[in-house]
């Protein structure tokens, strides 16, 4: 809503959020549709450029359904009109340019599941992921901010599947903690987390009844890696 009101003093901060938050799931959408890396990334700068410079954002409508499927959206369309021109004229002249992380953006989709992936169960997992690692690195900062940085580090392998925490016992002794501090401190970890994540997703819906619904989308979207 922000973002969409380009007179406010609070539009440019939003709008280097979204694209910040989206620039990856979308990107990911597009090298899945699209044989050639640059074409994708060249497609998705160009798309957020005509993001900031038109009035796209206003038309987004609380009532009509959630953000990230607002943007899909627009996406869709923007790469549907843009196919017939990709080779018409050099992208990015004299037109704003996002600092985008692509070479580590592609590193990224190189790992993610198999090409049989559709590339809207490709940006849905994108967007899980995003708020995942939003989630952890405000943890990540609260944790520094009380000088539990080594608490952090230590523990951290237990809240994610893809990772295969310490044996408690070593985390105990490397900790100073009986075993019983430890799982304490691992069921806080994990709870805030939790908190901190759902946080991130109540910033994207209108009601709070949506945010579990949201979280179960988060979850399915996650384990889609897996089938």
């Amino acid at each position: 809503m922000a973002a969409g009101q380009r007179d406010s003093p609070e539009s440019e901060a939003a709008l280097a959020t979204l694209c910040r938050q989206y620039w990856y799931p979308l990107y990911a959408y597009a090298r899945r549709r699209l044989p050639d890396a640059e074409d994708a990334r060249d497609l998705t700068q160009e798309f957020f450029a005509t993001l900031l410079e038109k009035d796209y954002l206003r038309q987004a409508d609380q009532q009509r359904g959630r953000f990230r499927s607002f943007l899909l959206t627009a996406f869709q369309h923007f790469l549907a009109k843009e196919h017939e021109r990709t080779h018409a004229r050099k992208r990015g002249g004299g037109r704003r340019v996002l600092s985008l992380d692509f070479d580590s953006g592609e590193q990224r989709y190189h790992r993610e599941p198999s090409h049989e992936t559709t590339p809207e169960a490709l940006y849905e997992r994108g967007w899980a992921l995003m708020l995942l690692e939003q989630g952890l690195t405000r943890l990540r900062e609260e944790y520094a901010g009380l000088g539990k940085q080594q608490l952090f580090d230590c523990l951290k392998g237990t809240l994610t599947a893809g990772e295969t925490p310490r044996p408690y016992a070593e985390l105990a002794a490397e900790l100073g903690m009986s075993a019983e501090a430890l799982k304490v401190a691992v069921h806080r970890l994990r709870r805030r987390y939790g908190e901190l994540v759902r946080s991130e997703i109540a910033h994207t819906v209108t009601t709070t009844g949506e945010i579990e619904d949201e979280v179960r989308n988060l979850f399915a979207a996650v384990r889609a890696k897996k089938s």
